[in-house]
């Protein structure tokens, strides 16, 4: 967010309704720390970011191991039904964090702004960030902005980093999946890609596609509090469930089976699906989880995801089993058989 410490004193205030970001909020002078100091900080201000330096000076964590995630965010449009590219931003990287096992602790965020972009709007994005975080209880301690020309960067373009801690002996891997293990999904597949397939293509449905962006580690903590044999956690993001389980099986060196009609789909998602010719197992979700646990405790794991409000609609939808082609297959609704392969090429491109 900085390069240096904010400075203040400056005679004219930021006009956030009706000004826009110009190179000079990119230089390192005055005007960047006045960005900094006038709308970063009055919305991620806290302990950390207050020290002003390049980086934060963060706690001691005990004999925990160290987690550290870093993601992207290129969303377009910036804004969609649920959401935005500032709360999808925290929301992502937590969750990056949170599936290997750990506690998040600190986030930082990179802006590339594009010269021209309203600051009211900016000021929204960093706002929706400012609330996910606190949420969360997971603050921005540190950060960096970079502004580039116009036509360059499409408005904005955001990096987070996510710090946690895990105990010995809770770290959670994609390499841990063993043969008979209860593969579950904690909701419903697809909401986030079609939320905002759905505002690019101007389709209308009955119910509205709403973006399922959240942070789940609250989610998980409480399916670790159940006692359950869990061996993997994973968000399936971009490619969605499918190429996540791909790359379960290949990381594990197993195969999987799933159930088709186990598998939970809102029904305007599986409309927008059929009428754009996509498949909800390839699209992304931002809220939700795949988790593999021992089969003896899948009920148990199951009862613990949906007694909470992100786990309402958690669903056991297949299971584990040796097979030296590490393939993911599914018994469709009619009985047979077909490979659930990895995606191939980008099928939705910038929905994160």
């Amino acid at each position: 967010m900085s390069e240096g410490k904010v400075r203040a004193g400056y005679v004219r205030s930021l006009d956030i309704k009706h000004g826009q970001v110009d190179m000079a909020h990119g230089s390192g002078g005055r005007a960047m720390a006045q960005l900094i100091e006038e709308l970063f900080a009055k919305h991620l201000g806290n302990e950390y970011l207050a020290q002003g330096d390049d980086g934060a000076l963060l706690p001691a964590q005990g004999a925990g191991k160290l987690v550290m995630a870093t993601d992207s965010h290129v969303v377009s449009p910036l804004f969609f039904p649920g959401g935005d590219i500032g709360c999808l931003s925290v929301h992502g990287t937590i969750n990056d964090v949170a599936v290997m096992g750990a506690k998040p602790l600190w986030l930082s965020a990179g802006f590339i702004l594009e010269e021209g972009f309203k600051l009211a709007d900016l000021a929204l994005i960093v706002q929706s960030m400012a609330n996910a975080a606190k949420a969360a209880g997971v603050p921005i301690v540190t950060g960096d902005t970079k502004v580039v020309e116009r036509g360059k960067g499409d408005g904005v373009f955001i990096t987070t980093t996510g710090v946690g801690v895990v105990a010995p002996g809770r770290e959670l891997s994609g390499r841990c999946a063993k043969p008979g293990d209860a593969i579950l999904v904690s909701g419903t597949l697809g909401d986030h890609g079609m939320a905002i397939m759905a505002v690019r293509e101007s389709l209308g449905f009955e119910s509205p596609i709403v973006s399922d962006t959240a942070a789940l580690h609250g989610l998980i903590a409480t399916m670790r509090d159940s006692g359950a044999d869990i061996h993997v956690l994973r968000d399936p993001t971009r490619g969605g469930l499918a190429t996540t389980l791909n790359e379960i099986t290949r990381q594990s060196g197993v195969g999987m089976m799933l159930q088709e009609k186990a598998l939970p789909v809102n029904p305007a998602v599986n409309a927008a699906c059929e009428f754009l010719g996509l498949d909800p197992l390839y699209v992304a979700n931002e809220g939700k989880l795949v988790a593999i646990c021992a089969e003896q405790d899948a009920e148990k794991l199951l009862v613990a995801m949906r007694s909470h409000p992100l786990g309402a609609a958690a669903a056991i939808i297949g299971r584990v089993h040796d097979d030296p082609h590490h393939f993911v297959q599914m018994t469709t609704g009619f009985g047979g058989k077909r490979i659930v392969d990895w995606l191939s090429g980008e099928q939705l491109p910038r929905i994160c």
